[in-house]
């Protein structure tokens, strides 16, 4: 486990709380503007188990906010993310489906992370991932409001074993899809991520 990665967060984070990192074991249900972002957050805070289920490729049109390069275009979007988790950190471990998570399916994929991040597009993909992971006692993080530039101010809610990121009002659907708001949404899904590995609040 020592590698370049583990080497610098030896820097800032205590022994425990690496192990606790890389322990842990996290879902990423959607591979897009903010699985993608998200994962690999958490590659880079240490998160050393990830299971990342979509069922999807990459197009030119996903380049102007999800964390795939030219060179990726046409691949399936699991093998590229999974292909960029392990070159940040030679040592994750990185398991992927390539498949749409549905009602069908949703029962035997959840079991095998304690942890998911809900990264999808639709708004009842989301509601079936969120309600049944809860139902299942498991911990998640769901992002609602990203779309457009400028607008409200990000935030986190806390509701039990959910929690909710974004600006609770935009409809990106509506407004576009660009990277600064979507990174963002991104960024608040891996900290509450990080929140339930470590705790919910960094030592002064």
């Amino acid at each position: 486990m020592h590698n370049a990665l583990h080497t610098g967060l030896a820097r800032y984070l205590s022994p425990e709380q690496i192990d606790a990192l890389s322990s842990a074991r996290v879902g990423i249900a959607g591979a897009g503007g903010l699985g993608s972002n998200a994962a690999l957050m958490l590659a880079r805070s240490g998160i050393g188990n990830m299971l990342v289920v979509d069922d999807d490729v990459v197009d030119a049109s996903n380049l102007n906010r999800q964390q795939y390069w030219p060179r990726h275009v046409g691949r399936p979007k699991v093998e590229a993310l999974a292909e960029l988790l392990l070159e940040l950190n030679p040592a994750i471990q990185v398991e992927t489906r390539r498949m749409r998570m549905d009602q069908h399916n949703i029962g035997t994929l959840l079991p095998a992370c304690p942890i998911w991040v809900e990264a999808f597009d639709g708004p009842d993909d989301k509601t079936l991932l969120v309600e049944t992971a809860l139902l299942g006692g498991y911990r998640i993080a769901s992002a609602s409001g990203m779309g457009g530039w400028g607008g409200k101010a990000m935030g986190k809610r806390h509701l039990g074993n959910l929690v909710l990121v974004g600006d609770f009002s935009t409809d990106v659907m509506l407004a576009p899809p660009l990277a600064p708001r979507v990174t963002e949404a991104a960024a608040l899904l891996a900290d509450a991520v990080l929140e339930m590995v470590l705790g919910a609040h960094a030592p002064d």
